[in-house]
């Protein structure tokens, strides 16, 4: 059997393990988010921490995460200290993670008597306390308002779950059995995920494995390189504002024979409000928007990482230290693609904005219940083809983000009364960009709700000639049917009985001057 059929193989089964890990947590997890969005990341590393394999459902900016987090986890506790069934959980921005709620856990595999390998497991759990539930809190000033902030630390061992700990979790959660039923889950996809690479490293021999392993990183390395040597050589700059008028600004310099370098020189200071991002999450946009410039088939390892030098200066937007908030870092990550993707298709062809994802919760009043969603807008037109409607996420990834309606109200004391597209909401142009959604979910109980958007005051822009995208908003409808705004960023904001929370997400922006007068 030749090397490259081997590598090959051994590539497929350790994706196949960590997509193995990703269902178990999602089948194992409490939280209807997870359980009926399969919002839920599983990977595989080596003791580098380099990205071997991930499961499907995994996105890039979770890819990121789990990559960055684990040389912070092996700083505090050295490989020499671990043992056989140690696991560890983290979840702070600072340290590769995304923000409080979502909770990264590895556990290491050992390999002749040594931790080779790394498996990881990663879900936003339902609660882990903050200004508002969910985490959603977009009126947190730093850190410590958006939840409880875990460095690196010991959750189980051999023995079982460390009990002290998990009390202390529970005891900071709105919902402390979803909370640790989904810290359970996690812990389940990284055992399982473990038991599948010890069965991969029996049949292949250790050697075999790391042979093959290198192999395969080694080829998407080259094929990365064969691509992002197609890039225009020489430096090329770009820059997108957020609605609340923040600039990030990147210059992407191409050398022309397949390295990348991604500088964020000059995006705007870190402010003490989350819009910010962690360096992961920045780095995962970075690495989503430079792949949709390569070979859509490539594999997402750490080949695909080793080409591209991401330069994220901190105390910015896109690099936040401490205390400043991380939690909403959906719209700069976002921001930081557009960047890229003006900055290298230019000004005589340019590229047309996306309505990015827009997230609310909404939680009880009398009784502790929550629901959360993060809805799409549309694609951006692109200079050959209409945008694609209701799949704006960019960075964002996961099976369906979007809980379905039947599990929400058997779960919920809610009734959804309609999701559709809105008609014309995507920008005019020679292609027209994508439509955005309409969500409206009526409340049978009191409820508050938090919101997280933009691209709202904001619309997405055409580009070379196109028309924006039409604008969406958050609305509080009435019983009587009148509706009134809710802020693209409100806290906390009562919903009686009766009453409805609309989202409309924006269109993406149109492409080339409008030649269609036909509405879609």
């Amino acid at each position: 059997m030749s090397d490259d059929l081997t590598a090959e193989i051994l590539r497929n089964a350790l994706c196949v393990a960590a997509e193995e890990a990703s269902i178990v947590v999602v089948r194992s997890a409490y939280s209807t988010f997870i359980v009926e969005g399969a919002d839920a990341a599983a990977a595989i590393l080596d003791a580098e921490g380099r990205l071997i394999a991930h499961s499907l459902s995994t996105a890039l900016i979770q890819c990121a995460s789990l990559r960055s987090a684990l040389p912070f986890v092996l700083k505090a506790y050295p490989a020499e200290t671990m043992a056989d069934g140690d696991v560890f959980v983290l979840n702070d921005v600072y340290q590769g993670g995304i923000h409080a709620n979502d909770l990264l856990v590895f556990r290491p595999v050992f390999v002749e008597g040594n931790p080779a390998y790394f498996t990881g497991t990663l879900i936003h759990v339902a609660d882990l306390s903050g200004l508002s539930a969910g985490g959603m809190a977009s009126d947190a000033t730093d850190i410590f308002l958006e939840g409880v902030q875990l460095p690196p630390v010991r959750i189980a061992t051999a023995e079982g779950l460390a009990d002290d700990l998990v009390r202390v979790l529970a005891a900071n959660s709105r919902t402390p059995d979803k909370l640790v039923g989904d810290l359970r889950a996690l812990i389940a996809g990284v055992n399982v995920a473990a038991r599948r690479l010890t069965e991969i490293v029996e049949t292949h021999t250790p050697a075999g494995l790391a042979r093959g392993v290198e192999d395969y990183l080694a080829h998407t390395e080259r094929r990365m390189r064969e691509g992002l040597a197609e890039l225009p050589a020489g430096t090329h700059r770009g820059e997108y504002r957020l609605d609340d008028g923040h600039h990030i600004r990147v210059a992407v310099t191409a050398d022309g024979s397949g390295g990348v370098i991604v500088d964020f020189d000059g995006t705007d200071e870190q402010v003490p409000i989350p819009i910010n991002s962690g360096f992961s999450q920045t780095h995962g946009g970075v690495m989503y928007a430079i792949r949709c410039f390569v070979d859509p088939h490539l594999p997402m390892n750490e080949g695909c990482f080793t080409p591209v030098d991401v330069r994220m200066p901190r105390g910015t937007l896109v690099h936040c230290t401490p205390p400043y908030p991380g939690g909403g870092r959906f719209g700069t990550v976002a921001a930081a693609e557009e960047a890229i993707f003006a900055a290298l298709t230019g000004a005589s062809e340019g590229v047309a904005a996306s309505g990015i994802l827009q997230a609310f919760s909404i939680s009880g009043v009398k009784r502790p219940w929550l629901h959360m969603s993060f809805d799409l807008g549309g694609m951006g037109a692109r200079h050959d083809r209409d945008g694609a409607d209701a799949t704006g996420a960019l960075f964002g990834g996961g099976r369906n983000i979007i809980p379905q309606a039947e599990p929400i109200e058997a779960r919920l004391p809610v009734r959804v009364e309609e999701v559709s597209l809105i008609p014309d909401s995507g920008g005019a142009g020679r292609h027209r960009g994508g439509r955005g959604t309409r969500t409206v979910i009526r409340m049978l109980e009191d409820a508050r709700v938090d919101t997280r958007g933009d691209r709202l005051l904001r619309p997405p822009p055409g580009a070379a000639g196109g028309l924006p995208g039409r604008a969406g908003g958050y609305y509080r409808e009435r019983a009587d049917g009148t509706r009134e705004p809710l802020g693209t960023k409100a806290t906390r904001q009562p919903l009686a009985a009766g009453e409805a929370l609309v989202v409309e997400t924006s269109g993406g922006g149109g492409h080339g001057p409008a030649e269609r007068e036909e509405t879609r």
